[in-house]
């Protein structure tokens, strides 16, 4: 079982819906993309992703996702990772499913 944690600590999470600007491979992963995000601040966040086997560029550019904007950032193989794509995926990491609104939302719009 997974470490409990308070609801208060949880609260912390910041999420937001945002908006993919650009998707490109990692020139040094073959899993890897990096991708920029509008979530509705003065810039695009970068993250660094590992979605290259469960999704195509084409795919995933344009699409709105679930975006976790309050992490430290840190650097992915050579790269800055300011945020994390939210993703239900299985155990052994065969399936990935972005989580994604049903309805479409302006980015930086916050999920609560």
């Amino acid at each position: 079982m997974s470490e409990v944690i308070e609801f208060a600590e949880f609260k912390r999470v910041e999420m937001k819906v945002g908006k993919v600007l650009e998707v490109v491979r990692h020139p040094g992963a073959d899993k890897l993309y990096i991708v920029q995000i509008d979530v509705g601040g003065e810039r695009p966040l970068q993250t660094v992703t590992s979605l290259v086997p469960h999704y195509s560029e084409a795919e995933l550019l344009g699409s709105q996702v679930v975006v976790l904007t309050n992490l430290k950032p840190t650097r992915m193989r050579g790269e800055r990772s300011e945020c994390m794509l939210l993703c239900a995926e299985t155990p052994d990491e065969s399936q990935s499913v972005l989580l994604q609104p049903r309805v479409p939302m302006a980015p930086g719009t916050p999920i609560v």
